[in-house]
């Protein structure tokens, strides 16, 4: 993907985030249940994994995620990018919650802004930018 869509998708989340409160109250009116979700340290597969055993989120299936969404992993950039895209298309059903690793010096030690400065040579640096504001 594109750098440029990257960073539209950064802000256009960025913009959803700022008009929520601070708290997420998640009903079962009108979904059954609610998959709860957490640490996935950008391991795609796993995210992968989840959708495939619970459905991918829609109206009648909501979704919380837990935070530590980014470092560790491989694949910490393409989790942000499937739950941001996820979060702007079912607002009402993508519910995440910011983790410890959702800070900069934490991604700094665990190895989150190095990936995506080798990932990304060129536009790294507004990424990871872009990312810390989201966060």
């Amino acid at each position: 993907l594109h750098a440029r869509y990257v960073l539209n998708l950064l802000h256009e989340t960025r913009k959803h985030l700022k008009q929520l409160p601070n708290i997420s109250h998640v009903s079962t009116c009108y979904s059954e249940e609610v998959t709860v979700c957490g640490d996935l340290h950008g391991q795609l597969d796993d995210l992968f994994l989840i959708f495939y055993k619970n459905g991918l989120p829609s109206p009648s299936k909501s979704y919380v995620f837990n935070g530590d969404f980014v470092d560790r992993g491989k694949q910490s950039l393409e989790i942000l990018i499937v739950l941001f895209t996820f979060l702007l298309i079912y607002p009402k059903e993508v519910h995440l919650n910011r983790g410890n690793h959702e800070d900069h010096m934490v991604n700094l030690r665990y190895g989150f802004c190095a990936g995506l400065m080798t990932m990304s040579r060129v536009h790294g640096k507004k990424i990871l930018k872009m990312i810390q504001n989201v966060f």
